[in-house]
C-alpha cells in the first residue's frame, strides 16, 4: 500500500480556509435534519405528528410532563435552533440547545433502546452523532462563512470608514499642510 497517497489529505488540511469548509458542511446538515425535524413537530409538515402528535409520544414514551409544553419546545429548538446554526448567526447557542436537545433525548427515550432498535424512538445512534456534530459548532464556532462574521465584517467598515470621514488620515497618506 502506498502511503503517500495520504499527504495528499494532510496537505489539504494546512490549506487555509479548510476548516470553514468543513463548518459550512457540518452546520448544512445540522440544519436540513433539525428544521425538517422541527417542523414535523411545529407545524406538522412533511406528514409529521404536529405538537398534538409529539406532546403524546413525549407523555407515553419519554415520560415528559408538561408533554405539550416539552414538545412545542423541543420543536422550537429544533426549528429555530436548524436555521440559527445553518445561516450562522448566534450559531454557537443555538447548536448548544440542539446538543441538549439530543441529550435529552437519549437520557428519556433511546438509551434505553440501545445503539439500533426498532422500538418507538429508536436507538441513540442518530441523536449521538447530531449531538457531536452540535459540539463541533459549539466548540469551534460557525466559521468565516456565516451572517454572524458578515455582520462583523460590516461593522468594522462601518467604523473604519467613520474613522475615515473624521479627518484621520488613512494609511500611507501624507498629511495636508492645513493639518500640519
Amino acid at each position: 500500500m502506498n502511503l503517500h497517497r495520504f499527504d495528499t489529505f494532510k496537505s489539504l488540511a494546512n490549506e487555509p480556509g479548510i476548516n470553514d469548509v468543513a463548518l459550512l458542511i457540518v452546520r448544512v446538515a445540522l440544519a436540513w435534519i433539525f428544521i425538517y425535524h422541527g417542523a414535523e413537530t411545529l407545524f406538522g409538515a412533511f406528514h409529521g405528528p404536529g405538537i398534538h402528535g409529539e406532546a403524546l409520544f413525549f407523555a407515553n414514551v419519554a415520560q415528559l410532563h408538561p408533554a405539550t409544553f416539552f414538545a412545542v419546545l423541543g420543536g422550537i429548538i429544533e426549528f429555530f435552533g436548524g436555521i440559527a446554526v445553518g445561516i450562522g448567526l448566534v450559531g454557537r447557542l443555538a447548536a448548544l440547545c440542539l446538543f441538549g436537545d439530543m441529550i435529552m433525548a437519549i437520557i428519556t427515550v433511546t438509551s434505553k433502546n440501545g445503539l439500533v432498535s426498532g422500538l418507538p424512538g429508536g436507538g441513540y445512534e442518530l441523536n449521538l452523532a447530531l449531538a457531536g456534530l452540535a459540539a463541533v459548532i459549539v466548540l469551534q464556532g460557525t466559521g468565516r462563512w456565516s451572517v454572524i462574521r458578515v455582520l462583523r465584517d460590516a461593522r468594522k467598515l462601518r467604523t473604519r470608514r467613520r474613522k475615515n470621514s473624521l479627518g484621520t488620515p488613512r494609511p500611507n497618506e501624507s498629511p495636508t499642510s492645513e493639518e500640519r
